[in-house]
């Protein structure tokens, strides 16, 4: 396969990091503009309100009513235009980062061969990001900014939506649902078009939770105006909610037992985890696992599980780490076996042939002749400990 073939396969990878900025952008403008049409429309209402009033008043009272509207307009503008301002450069940011990450790709495409400075470059990025995304995935954030600030690659990650994530699941960790229905309700549109219930879920959690302190006056209402009205979608579980009501939360009942007890709100981290991911685009796991997965999957075969067959140059060979992380992946897919010389590790070819002992163990030409040199001509053979005089190697030959 030619190198802009498997540059082009390496793009096709990289889906995620062109996609977040953009349904960061969309998101902002969507806001944005409903921000925009709100304020209209209470500005325009304020305004034909004033204006009726100014029509039914003195001529004496006229002028002041019509300073004050045009006080209260102008206060009103003036914050509606700080709020465009704010907006605008949100969204030129994310316009930024665009760019930036598209310009990292071409210059991928751009790249001459594996072997050239430049795709050194463009590989030592993509590991900084790699590793600083693998940060942010697992709450590191001091250490995944100062990496970033310190490869440059700001415009290349995404710090401020893994905050603003991190944030959200830590406040559910507190039993919290305030924060994430608040996200639930900036984000309506995209957890509607993947037909998420998470914010039925969350509102189901704070309704257990006023029944678990005993509230129910409290209970009732929160039932009546945030899960009655969700009957026609989640009747089943709006009705074994109502019907809480009538149990202590050391009710040995299995139905209602589960909704009483703690893991539900490792279950909302999961779920508004996995949620946030498919609307911005992001990979499920992070980069770093997806890659060591697929590295070690081009590497595994089933020798590598044999003592006697290891590989002291193969990673999974080496059973205390990659070993272990492997053992679920596939084998490689090889069309062509590959000879590997049990002394060194070397690949045995046309340039350093397959030499045979007489007790039928191959090894490479190379390991042979060096052993030879140092033993004064004899071999040693690692496997059996059976020595023989380097005159008594053979070349041996694969059909």
């Amino acid at each position: 396969m030619s190198d802009s073939k498997k540059f082009e396969g390496l793009v096709g990878l990289e889906q995620a990091l062109v996609k977040v900025p953009l349904e960061q952008f969309k998101r902002a403008f969507k806001v944005s503009q409903k921000h925009v049409e709100k304020e209209w429309a209470v500005l325009a209402s304020s305004a034909a309100d004033h204006l009726a009033k100014i029509e039914k008043a003195d001529a004496s009272t006229v002028r002041d009513d019509a300073l004050k509207l045009i006080d209260g307009l102008s206060a009103r503008f003036g914050a509606l235009k700080k709020k465009l301002q704010e907006s605008k450069e949100e969204e030129a940011l994310y316009i930024k980062r665009s760019r930036i990450r598209l310009q990292h790709l071409d210059d991928l495409l751009n790249v001459p061969s594996q072997d050239s400075p430049a795709f050194t470059r463009w590989s030592k990025t993509q590991l900084d990001r790699v590793l600083v995304d693998y940060m942010l995935r697992e709450g590191c954030f001091e250490t995944a900014k100062g990496m970033a600030a310190e490869a440059g690659i700001q415009d290349l990650v995404d710090i401020e939506l893994f905050s603003q994530s991190k944030m959200i699941e830590d406040a559910l960790k507190r039993r919290s649902c305030a924060e994430c229905l608040q996200w639930c309700k900036e984000n309506s549109s995209g957890l509607k078009k993947i037909k998420s219930n998470l914010e039925f879920n969350l509102r189901l959690q704070e309704y257990v939770e006023l029944v678990r302190s005993q509230n129910l006056t409290a209970a009732i209402t929160y039932l009546k105006k945030h899960l009655t009205p969700c009957a026609d979608v989640h009747l089943k579980e709006v009705q074994v909610a109502a019907a809480l009501l009538a149990f202590e939360p050391s009710t040995l009942c299995v139905r209602y037992k589960s909704l009483f007890d703690p893991s539900r709100w490792d279950q909302l981290v999961t779920q508004f985890r996995a949620n946030n991911c498919t609307i911005n685009n992001l990979t499920t796991q992070p980069m770093l696992i997806t890659s060591l997965q697929a590295g070690m999957a081009a590497l595994k075969t089933p020798m590598c599980y044999q003592p006697d067959a290891q590989n002291v140059h193969c990673p999974i060979c080496d059973g205390k780490v990659y070993g272990i992380l492997a053992e679920k992946l596939p084998n490689a897919h090889h069309v062509n076996s590959c000879l590997v010389c049990r002394i060194t590790g070397d690949i045995m070819n046309e340039d350093n042939l397959p030499m045979a002992l007489p007790n039928g163990y191959v090894y490479s030409q190379k390991a042979l002749e060096d052993m030879a040199a140092r033993n004064d001509g004899i071999l040693t053979c690692p496997r059996t400990g059976t020595q023989f005089h380097v005159s008594q190697m053979r070349k041996a030959f694969a059909i």
